[in-house]
């Protein structure tokens, strides 16, 4: 909503607006160079003629640091809403995908095409509210870029303008505020474990997966059953156990325990899950049987 933005981007989307023709946000796309702009105008990001990475930034979310430069925290967490709550798998789906095109530019030292969007409902609630609807949307003149990635921290920082800036602590402490990503402090995940352990991650990740397919999934973790979660239908019917493990850079190996190899060796409904890049975008997990475990990337030797 226009009021959650500050004032000198405001103007810079009215100016934009006012001065140029109108159009709708499926035609601001088109005319960028995104082909089958209809098909995609639900998406958050977009790869153009010339490989150009286009992506929309939430106006609501845009801060101004020193020098008056415009900077946006992107949070690098694909499960989480902004208004806090669980996404659906396909808001799942379009936040990774979006995440995939802003690392690519980021690996290949490129700038970031923007659409400047206001929304008509409060930002926070633009991913829970059915009725949401795109308010206005512009495109940026001035080039971004992805100035920092810090995936165990789970958030990126993009900036207007010229390389080689970023915003102060401060600054960045009132953005994250702003866009509902968590301070640095580690924080408790299942059992106990810190929030830099990808083991938290992976369990965290794989809970809301099946929540978003509507199961429940119920941390066992702390009985020692050999296995961690628990995977049920909403009539009670248990469907998966799931030994956990999550993977993340430098810490990419194993090991099952001797109660996870006994269940295992039951066989069925017993799957190692292995969730890989438990911290960064590119989050993803594969289910294995008892039978297929072995070829597992990153199982160590019992």
């Amino acid at each position: 909503m226009d009021k959650e933005v500050e004032p000198a981007v405001l103007a810079v989307i009215n100016e934009k607006r006012l001065s140029g023709e109108k159009r709708t946000p499926v035609d601001i796309i088109a005319k960028m160079g995104v082909p089958d702009a209809r098909d995609k105008a639900s998406d958050q990001a977009w790869i153009a003629t010339g490989d150009n990475v286009i992506a929309t930034v939430w106006a609501e979310l845009v801060s101004i640091g020193a020098g008056g430069r415009w900077f946006f925290i992107e949070s690098l967490d694909t499960q989480r809403r902004i208004g806090g709550g669980d996404r659906s798998a396909l808001q799942i789906q379009r936040a990774k995908d979006r995440l995939g095109l802003l690392k690519r530019s980021l690996d290949a030292g490129q700038g970031v095409r923007a659409v400047l969007q206001t929304n008509r409902v409060a930002i926070r609630e633009a991913e829970s509210d059915k009725a949401a609807r795109v308010s206005t949307r512009v495109p940026d003149d001035e080039e971004w870029h992805v100035a920092q990635w810090e995936p165990a921290r789970k958030f990126a920082v993009l900036v207007r303008g010229a390389r080689g800036w970023l915003p102060g602590d401060e600054d960045m402490q009132a953005a994250r505020t702003r866009a509902n990503i968590p301070s640095d402090a580690p924080e408790a995940g299942p059992g106990g474990a810190s929030a830099d352990d990808p083991q938290a991650a992976a369990m965290g990740y794989l809970a809301s997966h099946f929540a978003s397919y509507g199961y429940k999934a119920e941390d066992v973790s702390a009985q020692k059953l050999g296995y961690d979660i628990e995977v049920s239908d909403k009539k009670g019917k248990v469907l998966l156990q799931l030994a956990v493990k999550g993977t993340a850079t430098g810490k990419t190996g194993f090991r099952l325990s001797a109660e996870e190899r006994a269940v295992a060796a039951k066989g069925d409904p017993w799957r190692l899950a292995v969730v890989t890049d438990a911290f960064g975008p590119a989050t993803q997990h594969k289910l294995y049987r008892s039978s297929e475990m072995d070829k597992a990337p990153g199982l160590e030797p019992f």
